[in-house]
């Protein structure tokens, strides 16, 4: 079973964002919030932008005003831009492969890896696994071929396989044109 590279870390936590964006759907003033809760108007300020993070009380004291719960606003994560030519390289095996990671390296529930196949580019002989419950493939541009333990599956430009991350495969560009594919891991 291949892995990706695992970093501590994970999501950037700005629950002080989260905060101020809810407040502000709710259409309640930082007075509002400062009188209802009893904490002082800076030092909400200070909570809202990420300057302090509150006390398990004090957040709790605020998201009840707000209506929502600590754990929302503690693991909701952030909405990351990772620019393509910026994203990390991975190598997980195979031949005239170069495969990026497009989503943040903490996430473990969602991974996607643009890949560029060069012509005639393959995976290892050998099937292999990946570790999460789903995974698909998708065909961005050019010519793709899925092996598994059944049959070879026959991709092109636009087409998507889903399969179980327990399926064995392997791949291969049939082409000496690159092909562009998406692999999308899915953990549940």
């Amino acid at each position: 079973m291949k892995s990706l590279p695992a970093e501590s870390g994970g999501y950037s936590s700005q629950p002080g964002r989260r905060l101020r964006a809810i407040r502000q759907q709710n259409r309640i003033t930082l007075d509002q919030l400062s009188r209802t809760t009893g904490l002082s108007k800076g030092f909400l300020s200070r909570v809202e932008r990420d300057v302090t993070s509150p006390s398990v009380a004090s957040l709790v004291t605020i998201c009840e005003v707000l209506g929502v719960s600590p754990g929302a606003i503690l693991d909701t994560p952030d909405t990351d831009l990772i620019p393509l030519n910026e994203a990390p390289l991975v190598d997980l095996g195979g031949e005239g492969i170069t495969e990026r990671l497009i989503t943040p390296r903490g996430r473990r529930d969602l991974r996607i890896l643009h890949a560029v196949i060069q012509g005639h580019g393959r995976g290892e002989d050998e099937l292999y696994t990946m570790e999460c419950t789903i995974e698909s493939v998708h065909v961005i541009s050019g010519e793709f071929v899925l092996q598994t333990p059944d049959r070879e599956i026959h991709m092109s430009t636009g087409d998507t396989v889903t399969l179980p991350g327990a399926e064995p495969h392997s791949w291969r560009n049939p082409t000496s044109d690159p092909v562009t594919v998406l692999w999308v891991l899915a953990t549940t």
